[in-house]
């Protein structure tokens, strides 16, 4: 591989690392309540995005 195929590969990998970290900050700070309250929300929210597509 040249140079820059293993700079784009490094860029990737080291993006996809922090992603992965902020979601499992993300994670680990979110009260359990926050949760519930999302899963109750979902629906309407699947629902809603539905009727928006032609």
């Amino acid at each position: 591989m040249d140079a820059v195929t293993l700079a784009v590969a490094a860029v990737l990998a080291l993006a996809l690392l922090c992603a992965t970290a902020v979601c499992v900050v993300a994670i680990c700070r979110v009260h359990r309540g926050d949760v519930v309250n999302v899963v109750r929300v979902l629906p309407e929210l699947v629902a809603a995005l539905r009727r928006r597509r032609p």
